[in-house]
């Protein structure tokens, strides 16, 4: 599935998979967040509600680009550094253009919605 992030003025195309996960995101879509950093890594929110992780593998290897959902903490995470293996880490899909735009300090408000197909 086809999503657009807008952050400030820009959008951003994704690209969700097709797991469980990912599924009960778009869900929740349209949704509003406020992406705060963390570790200089990636930038990260709560959100309203848990997601499944029936069927994920235990953890994921992130790359640059990587949206995910930590389960521990049940937050969204999308990397814009790359990170090593991490239990409880479930992938949703990848940022398909603009991820330097999450590599900026500071927190930024974002709008999560299904892509307008053209």
């Amino acid at each position: 599935m086809k999503i657009a992030i807008r952050l400030e003025g820009r959008t951003l195309g994704a690209t969700l998979n097709d797991s469980a996960a990912a599924r009960d995101f778009a869900a929740l879509l349209p949704l509003t967040l406020t992406l705060t950093d963390y570790a200089a890594t990636e930038k990260v929110s709560d959100l309203p509600q848990r997601l499944t992780t029936k069927g994920a593998p235990q953890g994921f290897d992130p790359s640059v680009g990587d949206i995910t959902y930590y389960a521990p903490w049940g937050n969204l995470a999308i990397f814009h550094r790359d990170f090593g293996y991490a239990a409880g880490l479930v992938c949703l899909g990848r940022i398909d253009n603009g991820i330097e735009e999450l590599a900026r300090p500071g927190s930024i408000r974002a709008v999560f919605e299904t892509a307008n197909p053209r």
